[in-house]
């Protein structure tokens, strides 16, 4: 398994970023594509996660607040035929691995509620209530890096 990174909207692993996030929010959540799709994929970093076959199975993306010190981590997705292997887990890991590389202090997201526990058990804490985001319940989780 391998991750490729990139910020480049029209390649080949931004593309591949943008199929599972369609297969995994639009189709299987409901998630309109005007809210998934946003102003903010060319300021991202993309993070893809494929097999030994160049398949991918898993994305997230960060996007960057160099004023503030801090990411955002968004998107982050794993193809549902390829859950519960830890493929969620190593590319959270690479994300971190890549902040930290780049001198940001803390990673901040909104945990689907049903993800709540990945991301706690991956040492992220939960900061304020709950709230609704695309119709889904959420929690802002961060993490000091």
């Amino acid at each position: 398994m391998k991750i490729k990174q990139t910020r480049d909207t029209l390649s080949t692993t931004y593309l591949d970023a943008v199929k599972i996030r369609n297969l995994i929010f639009v189709q299987g959540q409901g998630v309109p594509l005007s809210i998934e799709i946003d102003k903010n994929e060319a300021y991202c970093i993309h993070f893809v996660l494929y097999d030994d076959n160049d398949k991918p199975l898993a994305t997230c993306r960060l996007l960057p607040d160099e004023q503030k010190g801090f990411v955002t981590l968004q998107r982050m997705a794993v193809l549902d035929t390829h859950q519960g292997l830890g493929l969620g887990r190593r590319l959270l890991q690479a994300a971190e691995t890549f902040a930290k590389e780049q001198r940001f202090k803390k990673i901040t997201l909104h945990a689907q509620m049903t993800a709540y526990d990945f991301y706690a058990k991956n040492g992220y804490l939960p900061v304020g209530e709950r709230f609704l985001e695309a119709g889904i319940e959420h929690i802002t989780v961060e993490k000091t890096l």
